[in-house]
């Protein structure tokens, strides 16, 4: 019998406790994440739960279940491999608590992307919602409903979705030089990269990448500090997903 366990899989690892391996290992196909398993799925579309688009560590096995378990949950999730066209992955403008710049949704307007689908019941939602910090007042992201035709979510047999949640960044992304959002090309090019050129984040966070995730994850108020020196700088921009958002930062028309 196929060992189906994460760490055989090779999916076990926790970004938020090895910050420069975010977003940490993804599903090579779609799977029912069961406590330390990943099983295959039966079907991919689940009318009494919720979908929501995965842009970063929620596509990770080994982060969604060492969050999952920190709340005692341990009902299975579907994890659903999809073709999402409109939405694709750029940079956060903030630096996140466990250490890391974490990836965000763009606009990618005709273009297509493979993300998963995560397909939550109400407890995994409260869960996923706090992590990302859709209850607070000045959270970093809020979950919003995006609709199609404007995204299109295709499933592995074809079908589409007629929308699904995302986590947008309410800070913005960071852009290209030309106004873009830049791509995510990895922790640890994108903080090499960031170390070098901003030498206000060089006196906050060290000269590399293993320094800045020590000090980051250290230290709340230090991370505040580096989300404003990316818009001091200029390099914020709107990842063109915001007019998503709700005032209450969660909740739009349901799908059902």
């Amino acid at each position: 019998m196929e060992d189906r366990t994460l760490a055989a899989l090779g999916l076990d690892m926790v970004p938020r406790e090895r910050p420069l391996d975010y977003p940490g290992a993804w599903p090579r196909e779609s799977g029912l994440l069961v406590g330390d398993r990943l099983l295959p799925l039966e079907r991919w579309a689940y009318e009494d739960r919720v979908p929501v688009i995965s842009i970063g560590s929620n596509a990770c096995p080994g982060q969604l279940r060492d969050k999952l378990a920190g709340s005692g949950i341990t009902t299975p999730l579907p994890m659903v491999r999809a073709r999402v066209t409109g939405v694709g992955i750029g940079v956060s403008a903030h630096v996140s608590r466990p250490g890391y710049v974490s990836n965000a949704p763009v606009a990618t307007t005709g273009r297509v992307s493979e993300l998963f689908v995560l397909w939550l019941d109400s407890r995994q939602l409260t869960v996923i919602d706090a992590s990302e910090g859709v209850p607070l007042p000045h959270g970093n992201f809020r979950r919003a409903w995006l609709p199609a035709p404007d995204v299109r979510v295709e499933l592995p047999d074809g079908s589409t979705l007629p929308g699904a949640y995302a986590y947008v960044n309410r800070r913005g992304v960071l852009h290209d030089g030309t106004g873009a959002p830049r791509t995510h090309p990895g922790q640890h090019p994108l903080l090499t990269d960031l170390l070098a050129t901003l030498p206000r984040l060089r006196d906050l966070f060290g000269t590399t990448p293993e320094e800045f995730a020590a000090r980051a994850s250290a230290d709340r108020e230090l991370c505040e500090k580096g989300a404003r020196v990316f818009a001091e700088e200029g390099l914020v921009t709107a990842g063109g997903l915001e007019m998503y958002m709700t005032t209450d930062g969660a909740h739009a028309p349901s799908r059902r």
